[in-house]
């Protein structure tokens, strides 16, 4: 692709959605030349009014293919962030076969086929309990006070459905032409996922310097990172 412009889509985690997450991300991606989506997943932020209308993953897959379908999208850089993991694998199951040029997992989950983000996340007991919207955490923010004002103001609980239904892949992710994974480096939740693709060659690898919120933590980074996955 070389410094030919790309289509980049990105999708948010759990709990926090809308253009604010992503705009110190965004706006570099723009300046650049490049072409930038970044939806909110139904029945978060700004949609948060449609989450009792069951929300479930296949929702959030159907919320991303159908925004690929209705703006014509093609040859694109598909980013997952956290939750977002789970998201980009389904729409790489539905969607055309060269749809997505690159996909990207940034700090993100990395199901198998059957797996839920339940069954993979060793914490999703202690986190979510018996609740249902499952609430934000806030320990993504750490001791960081500045992050965790902007967290607590942001967050939207989300429907524990999008946590429990079984992804399903079939093989097509592993044909995307190019697969990256983005480590944050600060904290243990997500290393299992990058040690899985590590060893493999058919994987590009990144480390990021900071904790899991690294559109907000480190945007200029993130959006390096995001932007090599198009070349």
């Amino acid at each position: 692709m070389g410094d030919r412009a790309a289509t980049f889509v990105l999708v948010h985690g759990a709990w926090w959605a809308g253009d604010w997450l992503w705009g110190g991300v965004t706006d570099r991606l723009r300046s650049a030349g490049h072409r930038v989506y970044a939806p909110a997943l139904t029945g978060l932020g700004p949609r948060e009014h449609l989450a009792p209308y069951g929300v479930n993953l296949s929702t959030h897959i159907l919320d991303v293919i159908n925004l690929i379908k209705w703006e014509g999208l093609t040859d694109i850089v598909l980013v997952g962030h956290s939750y977002g993991g789970m998201v980009i694998s389904g729409v790489a199951e539905k969607v055309p076969e060269g749809t997505i040029r690159s996909i990207v997992y940034l700090d993100a989950f990395l199901p198998e086929n059957g797996e839920s983000l339940a069954s993979i996340a060793d914490n999703f007991k202690d986190l979510a309990g018996d609740l249902d919207p499952v609430p934000p955490p806030l320990f993504f923010a750490g001791e960081n006070k500045a992050l965790r004002a902007i967290l607590e103001k942001g967050g939207t609980p989300h429907p524990r459905a999008c946590f429990e239904e079984a992804a399903s892949i079939n093989g097509a992710r592993d044909r995307v032409p190019v697969k990256t994974y983005v480590l944050a480096e600060i904290g243990e939740v997500f290393k299992p996922f990058y040690a899985k693709v590590k060893d493999d060659p058919s994987w590009r690898k990144e480390v990021i310097g900071c904790a899991h919120m690294t559109m907000l933590e480190a945007p200029e980074e993130t959006a390096e990172i995001i932007m090599r996955a198009a070349m």
